[in-house]
């Protein structure tokens, strides 16, 4: 067995990449370049309290202290202005990017309750992986006894896959759950 996802993916998935797209080189199998988490905090917009402690949560899920995203332009119907704080990110590269995917795969996707696989869906055409989290204390990290308000968040892996296809076999070879979509 593997030691970490990193230790996988350098060893086993670059040779079956390789194999079945016919790379010629290890530099042309796609590669994860970095992973982004995304919360908004438009509910939360009001009360700093709670901001700062969606911040703490999102804090330690990621290993790396979040950053205020900005309002790129003013929408009156959801009373935004732009350059308003509406949302917290992480964007994760080199060890932390690696240790939140194999805490991702190993740890918080199979707490899920009632989890029947990821769709293939959430690999788009350009081969990024998308997912949402409904509930962040499936993090081994939250306290469930010490949460306010449950947090949902987005997390989306960027990779150097050209397709859905790459982006498919790479995210199947790494032991991500996904499950064929049901198409009528």
């Amino acid at each position: 067995m593997y030691k970490s996802i990193k230790e996988k993916y350098n060893t086993q998935v670059v040779s079956e990449m390789k194999t079945q797209f016919g790379f010629k080189s290890n530099l042309q199998v796609p590669r994860i370049e970095k992973v982004t988490i995304n919360v908004g905090i438009g509910k939360f917009i009001k009360d700093s309290a709670l901001v700062e402690d969606v911040k703490k949560s999102i804090t330690t899920i990621a290993g790396q202290k979040p950053v205020m995203a900005q309002a790129k332009k003013s929408i009156a119907g959801f009373k935004i202005r732009e350059g308003q704080e509406v949302g917290i990110k992480v964007t994760l590269r080199g060890k932390r990017k690696w240790d939140f995917i194999e805490k991702l795969v190993g740890v918080a996707i199979p707490r899920v309750r009632d989890f029947q696989g990821i769709k293939e869906s959430a690999v788009d055409a350009g081969g990024n992986f998308n997912i949402g989290i409904k509930e962040h204390t499936i993090f081994s990290e939250i306290m469930p006894e010490n949460v306010k308000n449950t947090v949902s968040f987005q997390v989306t892996i960027t990779t150097t896959a050209k397709n859905q296809a790459e982006g498919l076999a790479l995210f199947r070879l790494m032991g991500f759950p996904l499950k064929k979509d049901n198409v009528m």
